[in-house]
Protein backbone atom coordinates (compact mmCIF):
# COMPACT_ATOMS: atom_id res chain seq x y z
CA UNK A 1 0.00 0.00 0.00
CA UNK A 2 1.13 3.60 -0.90
CA UNK A 3 1.22 6.22 1.42
CA UNK A 4 -0.07 9.90 -0.06
CA UNK A 5 1.72 12.80 0.20
CA UNK A 6 1.51 16.40 0.81
CA UNK A 7 3.86 18.79 -0.52
CA UNK A 8 3.87 22.05 1.67
CA UNK A 9 5.66 25.24 1.06
CA UNK A 10 6.26 28.06 3.81
CA UNK A 11 4.51 31.36 1.61
CA UNK A 12 4.57 33.93 4.21
CA UNK A 13 6.85 35.00 7.17
CA UNK A 14 6.04 33.71 10.55
CA UNK A 15 6.46 36.91 12.37
CA UNK A 16 2.95 37.94 13.95
CA UNK A 17 2.21 33.91 14.41
CA UNK A 18 1.59 32.94 18.03
CA UNK A 19 4.17 30.64 19.22
CA UNK A 20 2.08 27.57 19.38
CA UNK A 21 1.76 28.35 15.43
CA UNK A 22 5.51 28.78 15.14
CA UNK A 23 5.89 25.52 16.75
CA UNK A 24 3.61 24.08 14.64
CA UNK A 25 5.18 24.88 11.22
CA UNK A 26 8.47 24.34 13.07
CA UNK A 27 7.05 20.05 13.64
CA UNK A 28 5.97 20.25 9.96
CA UNK A 29 9.52 20.74 8.82
CA UNK A 30 9.45 24.44 7.53
CA UNK A 31 12.24 26.70 8.79
CA UNK A 32 12.50 29.48 5.93
CA UNK A 33 10.15 31.19 3.64
CA UNK A 34 9.59 29.19 0.27
CA UNK A 35 11.12 26.38 1.79
CA UNK A 36 9.15 22.97 0.74
CA UNK A 37 8.78 20.06 2.59
CA UNK A 38 7.42 16.46 1.76
CA UNK A 39 4.91 14.69 4.13
CA UNK A 40 2.84 12.05 4.62
CA UNK A 41 -1.26 12.66 4.71
CA UNK A 42 -2.06 11.31 8.26
CA UNK A 43 -4.49 12.86 10.33
CA UNK A 44 -2.10 14.31 12.43
CA UNK A 45 -0.08 16.30 9.89
CA UNK A 46 -3.52 17.30 8.15
CA UNK A 47 -4.90 19.17 11.33
CA UNK A 48 -1.20 20.41 12.15
CA UNK A 49 -1.98 22.23 8.18
CA UNK A 50 -5.51 23.21 9.00
CA UNK A 51 -3.91 25.09 12.44
CA UNK A 52 -1.57 26.84 9.97
CA UNK A 53 -3.24 27.48 6.88
CA UNK A 54 -2.40 31.24 6.85
CA UNK A 55 1.27 30.49 5.82
CA UNK A 56 1.20 27.62 3.95
CA UNK A 57 0.72 26.38 0.70
CA UNK A 58 -0.37 23.11 0.20
CA UNK A 59 0.02 20.70 -3.31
Amino acid sequence: MTEKKVTIKLIKSMIGATQRQIKTLRALGLRRMQQEVEQVATPQILGMLDKVQRWVEIK
